[in-house]
C-alpha cells in the first residue's frame, strides 16, 4: 500500500496498525522536508476479519450475524421514534428466537435423541457402547430416564456457556475501543446522521444486557427440556401428589424468569446520542446466575426417583420447534409491517424491496437456524439408528421444514436461470458498446466478448435485492404450509400424504427424501468448509472477506453474532486523524478502498464539524451507495452520503463498469465540484501497445491505485486543500514547541482488509 519495502509501525497492535514508510517516520520533527509532498499511512486492519483459524468456527454463527444484519436495514424516516423502536424491538425478539433455537436443537440431539431415544432401546445403544452408561440393560446409577435427561443436559448447558464465553472475550479483544470523548451535536445542525452520534461505536451496555438475556434463555430452554418429561409423567392419575406440586411450581418459575428475560430483551435499545459507559452489572450477573439455579433445581427434580418411568416415542420437539416457527413467522410478519409503514414516511426509490430488505433477511436468517439445527438433528438421527427403524428419529416439524428445501432450490434455479439469460443477452448487447469505445483498434472479438462479458457479470450485484425478495416470500410461503402441515397431520409428509393421489404421494416422497439429503449435505459442506478455513489460511482469509459487511455493524440485535470489527477500526481512525490534525495543524486525505471506503465515511462522521472541514475523501471501489446506502438506507442513504459530501472539505470517487462491488455515490445536491469521477477505463489498454506489449488485465475491483487516475485526483485533493489554509505554528506529538515552519502537506491513511479491502 506504501509502496516502499520499508515500513514501521507507529502506532496500533498486532491486531491493527498505522504504518508508515521509514523515510517518513520523523515527518513531524521535520516539516521542512515535507513541506510539498504528503506523508503516506496505510492503517491495516485485515486481522480484525480474517486472522487466526478460530475464526473458522464463526460460522457457526450465521444466523445470528444474518439478523443482527436487520436490525440496521431498517428504512430511513421522518420522525415515528416509537415505530423505530418498534423495528428494532421486533428484530432483538427474532434474535432472541434464534438463540432458542440453537439451545433446543442441542437439547433435542442430546436429550431426545442419544439420552431418551437411543440409550433406552436395547438394539441403538448395544450399537453405541458410550451410551452404556446410561442403558436401562446395565441397570446403572444412571439408566433411569430423569437422569439421563440430567446428564445429557451438559452439552446444551456447556454450548450455552461456550457462546456466553465467546461473546464476552469477543468483545474485550474487538469491541472495548471507546470513541473519543465529545458533546454530541444538536439534531438540527449535524448532518452526520446516526453513524456520526458520540456513543454509535460503543454499544457495551447493551452487549452486555443482552448477553445476560440470551445466556439466561439458552439456560431455560435447557431447564424446560429435562423437567417437561418428568412433570408430564408426575401429572398421571395416581401420581405422588409432591413431585406433582413442586412440578407446577418449578414451572411456574421458569415461566417468570423467561418473562424477566423478555423484559430486558423489551426494555431498551441502544443509546447513541452519547458515550454510554454505564454497565448494568446486577442485572447482567444476576438474570444468567438464577436461570443457572433454576435449572439446578430442575436437575434434582427431575433425577428424583420415579418407579415405572420409561422412555418411549418422541419427547415434546414438535411442540417446541412448531412453536419456534410460529412466534418466528409472526415476528417477520409484523416485522414488514413495521418496515412498510416507515417506508411510508419517507419513500426512498433506492432502498431495497421498497424498505422491505430487513423483513426478508430477518427471514433468511430464521431459516438458515432452522436449516442448520434441522441438519445436525437429521444427521445424528441417522448416526444413531444405523438401520432406520429402532428409534423415533427426530421431531415430524423438523422433517417437514426439511421438506421445503427442494422447492425452495427449484425455485432459486429458475431465477438463476432467467439472470443467467438476462446476463447472456446483456454482455452481448455490450459488445458493441466495448468496440465503440476503441476506436480505430485492430478487432479482437475473444477479448470484446470478454470485456462485456465482465462487464455484463457486475451487474448481478444489483439483482441481488431480487434473489433476496423472491428467496425470503417463497420461504415464508412454503415454511407456513410446513407448519401446519406437521401440527395438523403429526405425520411425515410421505405419510400424510398416503392414502391421496399417486402424483401427490409421489411428490410428498420425493420432497421428503430429497429435503433429508440436501439438509444433510448442506450440513456436511457447511462442516468441511469449516474445517478447511481452519487448516488453510487462504480459506480464513475468503471467510474474512465474505464476514466484512456482516461484521461492520454493531451487535445490537444479537450478542452471540460475530465481534463487530468497525468498533475497533473506527475509534481508530478517529483518534488517528483527530491527534494529526490537532498536533500539525495539518490537512488530510482519507483515501479508502472498497470496505475502507465504508470505514473512511463512518471514521469522517465520528469527527467534529471543524475536523471535518479539514478532511478530504477519495474512496475508489466503494460500496457505499451500491450496497450500503441500498441495503441500510436509514445510516447510508442519500441525505446521510449528501451530509458527508457536504460537510467535508471535498471528496472524489472512482469506480469501474467492470467492478461488481464499487459504484457510484451519486451524493444529492450541488456544490459545484462532481463527487464521482466517469467510470475508469478497464482494461487500461484494448490490445497491445508500445506501453502494453502483453495483454492488459481486466481489473474489476482490484489494483485502483494502479490506474493513473487515482494519483491524478489525489493530486487535484491535496491542491484543493493547500489554499484554505494558512501556515500554522506546528507542535510535534511530545507538546515541544516547534521551530514555526509549515506543517507536512498531508498524509493518506488508508485502510486494508486482506484481499478485498483497503
Amino acid at each position: 500500500m506504501l509502496d516502499d519495502p520499508r515500513t514501521v509501525r507507529i502506532t496500533g497492535d498486532d491486531t491493527a496498525a498505522v504504518f508508515r514508510r521509514a523515510d517518513d517516520v520523523d515527518a513531524e520533527s521535520r516539516p521542512e522536508k515535507h513541506r510539498d509532498t504528503p506523508v503516506p499511512e496505510a492503517y491495516v486492519w485485515c486481522n480484525l476479519t480474517s486472522g487466526n483459524s478460530a475464526r473458522a468456527l464463526w460460522l457457526l454463527l450465521l444466523p445470528f450475524m444474518v439478523v443482527n444484519l436487520a436490525h440496521w436495514m431498517r428504512p430511513a424516516t421522518a420522525g415515528r421514534p416509537r415505530t423505530v423502536r418498534l423495528y428494532g424491538l421486533l428484530v432483538r425478539l427474532a434474535g432472541l428466537t434464534l438463540t432458542v433455537l440453537l439451545v433446543a436443537a442441542a437439547c433435542e440431539v442430546a436429550l431426545d435423541l442419544a439420552a431418551w431415544q437411543c440409550a433406552g432401546t436395547p438394539a441403538c445403544a448395544a450399537r453405541h457402547s458410550w451410551l452404556g452408561l446410561l442403558s436401562p440393560a446395565a441397570g446403572g446409577w444412571w439408566s433411569p430416564p430423569g437422569r439421563r435427561l440430567v446428564l445429557a443436559a451438559l452439552v446444551p448447558t456447556a454450548l450455552t456457556g461456550l457462546l456466553w464465553y465467546l461473546s464476552h472475550r469477543t468483545w474485550s479483544a474487538y469491541e472495548s475501543q471507546q470513541p473519543m470523548s465529545r458533546d454530541p451535536e444538536p439534531e438540527e445542525d449535524s448532518g452526520s446522521g446516526s453513524l456520526g452520534r458520540p456513543g454509535f461505536w460503543y454499544g457495551r451496555r447493551l452487549v452486555a444486557r443482552l448477553r445476560a438475556a440470551h445466556t439466561a434463555a439458552g439456560l431455560l430452554t435447557v431447564a424446560a427440556a429435562v423437567a417437561a418429561p418428568a412433570a408430564a409423567f408426575d401429572r398421571r392419575p395416581g401420581g405422588p401428589a409432591v413431585l406433582d406440586v413442586l412440578g407446577w411450581l418449578l414451572h411456574a418459575a421458569l415461566l417468570a424468569w423467561t418473562a424477566a428475560v423478555v423484559w430486558v430483551v423489551c426494555r431498551r435499545g441502544r443509546s447513541e446520542r452519547r458515550l454510554d459507559r454505564r454497565l448494568d452489572r446486577h442485572l447482567a450477573r444476576r438474570l444468567p446466575l438464577g436461570a443457572l439455579l433454576l435449572l439446578l433445581l430442575t436437575a434434582v427434580y427431575t433425577g428424583w426417583s420415579r418407579p415405572g418411568w420409561t422412555s418411549t416415542g418422541r419427547l415434546a420437539g414438535d411442540t417446541a420447534f412448531g412453536g419456534l416457527a410460529l412466534v418466528q413467522s409472526l415476528l417477520v410478519i409484523a416485522l414488514g409491517i413495521t418496515a412498510h409503514a416507515l417506508y411510508r414516511t419517507r419513500p426512498d426509490p433506492r432502498a431495497v424491496l421498497r424498505g422491505l430488505g430487513g423483513p426478508a433477511v430477518a427471514t433468511l436468517a430464521c431459516a438458515l437456524g432452522g436449516v442448520m439445527s434441522g441438519g445436525v438433528c437429521q444427521r445424528v438421527a441417522d448416526w444413531l439408528d444405523g438401520t432406520g427403524t429402532s428409534i423415533p428419529g427426530p421431531p415430524v416439524t423438523l422433517t417437514w421444514q426439511a421438506s421445503i428445501i427442494p422447492p425452495v432450490l427449484l425455485v432459486l434455479l429458475v431465477l438463476c436461470g432467467r439472470l443467467a439469460g438476462r446476463t447472456w443477452r446483456l454482455a452481448r448487447a455490450l459488445r458493441t458498446t466495448v468496440e465503440q469505445e476503441h476506436p480505430g483498434e485492430p478487432p479482437d472479438p475473444e477479448r470484446t466478448r470478454r470485456i462485456a462479458r465482465t462487464r455484463a457479470m457486475a451487474t448481478l450485484t444489483d439483482d441481488a435485492p431480487l434473489v433476496v425478495g423472491v428467496v425470503s416470500a417463497v420461504t415464508l410461503a412454503l415454511g407456513a404450509a410446513a407448519l401446519t402441515g406437521a401440527l395438523t397431520t403429526g405425520r411425515t409428509p410421505a405419510g400424510a400424504a398416503s392414502g391421496t393421489h399417486p402424483a401427490l404421494q409421489g411428490a410428498a416422497q420425493t420432497a421428503q427424501f430429497l429435503g433429508s439429503w440436501l439438509i444433510g449435505l448442506g450440513f456436511a459442506l457447511f462442516v468441511t468448509w469449516g474445517r478447511r478455513a481452519y487448516k488453510d489460511a487462504s480459506a480464513r482469509r475468503t471467510i474474512g472477506i465474505l464476514w466484512d459487511v456482516g461484521t461492520f455493524w454493531p451487535r445490537a440485535a444479537h450478542p452471540f453474532a460475530p465481534p463487530c470489527y468497525a468498533e475497533r477500526a473506527v475509534p481508530d481512525l478517529t483518534w488517528r486523524m483527530a491527534t494529526w490534525i490537532r498536533s500539525t495543524g495539518g490537512r488530510l486525505v482519507l483515501s479508502g478502498h472498497s470496505q475502507g471506503s465504508v470505514l473512511a465515511a463512518a471514521a469522517a462522521w465520528q469527527l467534529t464539524p471543524q475536523v471535518r472541514g479539514r478532511v478530504a475523501l477519495l474512496t475508489y471501489g466503494s460500496p457505499l451507495e451500491r450496497l450500503y446506502g441500498r441495503w441500510f438506507p436509514a445510516h447510508f442513504g442519500p441525505d446521510a452520503l449528501e451530509a458527508l459530501h457536504r460537510d467535508v472539505n471535498c471528496w472524489r470517487n472512482l469506480y469501474r463498469l467492470t467492478d461488481p462491488i464499487g459504484g457510484p455515490v451519486r451524493p444529492d445536491g450541488d456544490r459545484g465540484f462532481e463527487v464521482d469521477r466517469a467510470p475508469l477505463k478497464d482494461p487500461l489498454a484494448y490490445g497491445r501497445t508500445a506501453r502494453h506489449p502483453l495483454p492488459a488485465p481486466v481489473l474489476g475491483h482490484s489494483d485502483y491505485q494502479a490506474d493513473p487516475a487515482f494519483a491524478e485526483e489525489r493530486e487535484q485533493l491535496l491542491a484543493r486543500l493547500r489554499p484554505d489554509l494558512p501556515a500554522q505554528r506546528h507542535e510535534p506529538p511530545d507538546g515541544t514547541p516547534s521551530d514555526g515552519h509549515e506543517p507536512p502537506d498531508g498524509a493518506g491513511v488508508q485502510g486494508s482488509a486482506g484481499r478485498s479491502s483497503g
